[in-house]
């Protein structure tokens, strides 16, 4: 074999390793994403959670002083995220805006109590549990009624529950299509080297002197192609990240490390594995084999 053609040869190899390692780059970058979204779920689903408001209105006589000082100390609560204290003032001009500036006329003193708007914690929206926090704020005596909108607390938690259960196929499926895209990839890579490994057991080297040199090379490849994968993944979500500004505030470090060890976790396992497997069995094949 002349020098032309061990060029060419190597060139078909690069070639070969480059595609391989783009190809499981670009499947690693799925599982990215699938992971984003599974340890991030439970934050989805809070944050949309602490978005339900629910209005204390107090009494036609509380004073706003008074009012001031039991939202300060409603603010305390175990199920309290936050409040906001609406006086008389800001309920008639959200009142005028909805149903028009002389809407007052027909009363002689104003009809708008002083009212508190609150957001609980994620766990307890749900409607047992609003139940409970309704009894504990109407039991204070300056507490007229408390409302919020029970369909839209059991619509929301029906769709999450919804959106948790094909999260899950999801992940499942794109897992499952990793493995096997990643699996035939490697297949192919190390079956062209096929003669190289019987020519090693020729000459009287062992499985293990065989395997060595293979899986060393796929761990590289798993890591880089984790890497890339990685790479993508953080641009994608940097571009996304505009037009999704108060969704992405849940989306804390800790989980995104998270995301990237699960992208490396699989690139090496998947990589090895595969390797592994196709190694062996092309060890035992015979010669005759080698060429079907």
């Amino acid at each position: 074999m002349g020098k032309g053609d061990n060029r060419i040869m190597k060139r078909r190899l690069a070639n070969a390793y480059l595609s391989s390692l783009i190809s499981i780059s670009l499947v690693l970058l799925l599982v990215g994403i699938a992971s984003m979204l599974l340890v991030n779920a439970k934050g989805v689903s809070d944050y949309f959670k602490e978005n339900v408001q629910v209005s204390v209105m107090m009494k036609q006589n509380v004073q706003e002083e008074a009012a001031m000082a039991f939202c300060d100390e409603l603010g305390k609560e175990r199920f309290i995220k936050s409040t906001v204290f609406v006086s008389r003032e800001q309920g008639e001009r959200e009142l005028a805006r909805q149903l028009g500036d002389d809407f007052l006329d027909v009363f002689e003193t104003s009809p708008i109590p002083v009212s508190i708007d609150v957001t609980l914690m994620a766990d307890y929206v749900s409607s047992d549990s609003l139940e409970v926090v309704r009894r504990e704020i109407s039991a204070s005596p300056l507490v007229e009624e408390v409302n919020y909108q029970m369909s839209l607390v059991e619509a929301l938690n029906a769709n999450l529950s919804k959106i948790s259960s094909v999260l899950g196929v999801f992940i499942c499926l794109m897992l499952f299509i990793s493995f096997v895209l990643i699996n035939n990839t490697v297949r192919l890579n190390v079956f062209a080297r096929r003669f190289t490994i019987h020519t090693m057991k020729l000459v009287g080297a062992t499985r293990q002197f065989i395997r060595a040199p293979f899986l060393v090379q796929a761990a590289f490849q798993g890591v880089f192609a984790a890497f890339l994968a990685v790479i993508a993944l953080i641009v994608i979500m940097f571009f996304i990240r505009s037009g999704f500004v108060q969704l992405f505030e849940i989306f804390r470090l800790e989980l995104l490390l998270m995301v990237m060890g699960i992208v490396l976790a699989s690139g090496l396992l998947i990589c090895l594995t595969s390797t592994y497997l196709v190694v062996n069995k092309l060890i035992s094949l015979g010669k005759d084999e080698l060429y079907y």
